[in-house]
């Protein structure tokens, strides 16, 4: 099976290429708007999703079986300030996504996000309503449903607060914005008010092949199993790597003034991933300890 990944400069991206490069049935066909940063085996090629003719000449030229679209514009302020950029972005680049793959009969793997419900209550499930509450979150929900229309294959990947280490540190988070800070002494403010189900990003690239080589159409929720707010992930952070916690101080998302609003109260249920996809995700402890693990292998 040949499995194009789109933004594989990205953490998810990363991840792909090297998950789909150590897998001896499937041939990885990398691309991203610059040269790779990683090593990896397969072909690449230089593919802004953006340009309607890149995307149907490449993938015109590589026949993929899956293509995986990780490529978003993703942060939720500069979408909610830059809105043509973002609608460019998240919903005509899936349009020509799409065309593409129906042209060389390929199922597509498009990845969502937590931030198209407005945080009500949680955690969700597949079956809840969309209720966008940010341009960004309005963005995805539409490239979802330009997805659901299609005459395609297709497979939906829902994901919330991913963490993880990019082999060459291009990508911050919320658990190497906390070490970093911690470690440096510096005061941090983390809120008590908002609640995620935090996803390792290696999981959520298990998920995202799983998805792939099953070719399974629908939407899934991908992500962590265990409920935090930014103030739990703060203090488990700090316990895991011996940091000073009592620099993290306790705050809610009133004190900050932000573009976009968030939805206060998210994270998944993962049932239908475990059960249609045998998708086992890492508990957040195990996750940050794979995330020390390849910290320092680049010490």
């Amino acid at each position: 099976m040949k499995i194009l990944v789109t933004g594989c400069n990205g953490l998810l991206g990363q991840k792909l290429v090297e998950l789909i490069s150590t897998t001896e049935d499937h041939y990885l066909i990398a691309t991203a708007k610059s040269k790779l940063v990683i090593p990896f085996i397969g072909e690449f090629h230089a593919l802004d999703i953006t340009s309607s003719w890149q995307v149907e000449q490449v993938l015109a030229a590589t026949k993929p079986d899956v293509v995986i679209n990780t490529a978003a514009m993703t942060q939720v302020d500069q979408c909610e300030t830059e809105k043509e950029k973002c609608w460019l972005n998240n919903v005509t680049s899936v349009e020509h996504l799409v065309k593409a793959c129906q042209n060389v009969e390929a199922h597509l793997v498009h990845l969502s996000t937590d931030f198209v419900f407005d945080g009500t209550h949680g955690p969700l499930d597949e079956n809840e309503k969309p209720n966008p509450l940010s341009y960004y979150g309005e963005s995805k929900w539409a490239s979802e449903k330009i997805v659901e229309k299609s005459n395609i294959g297709w497979t939906i990947v829902r994901t919330v607060l991913v963490y993880g280490v990019t082999q060459d540190m291009s990508r911050s988070n919320i658990v190497l914005w906390v070490k970093k800070n911690l470690e440096e002494g510096k005061k941090i403010n983390v809120v008590t008010d908002q609640w995620r189900t935090p996803t390792l990003a290696e999981d959520l690239a298990t998920g995202c092949y799983l998805a792939a080589t099953k070719k399974t159409k629908g939407i899934y929720h991908i992500s962590g199993s265990e409920m935090m707010t930014p103030y739990d992930i703060a203090m488990a952070t700090a316990d895991f790597f011996k940091l000073d916690k009592s620099l993290i101080q306790q705050t809610d998302s009133t004190k900050f003034t932000q573009p976009a609003r968030r939805p206060p109260k998210t994270g998944f249920i993962i049932d239908k991933a475990k059960r249609e996809l045998s998708y086992t995700p890492h508990s957040f402890k195990q996750g940050l300890a794979l995330l020390k693990r390849q910290l320092s292998e680049k010490i």
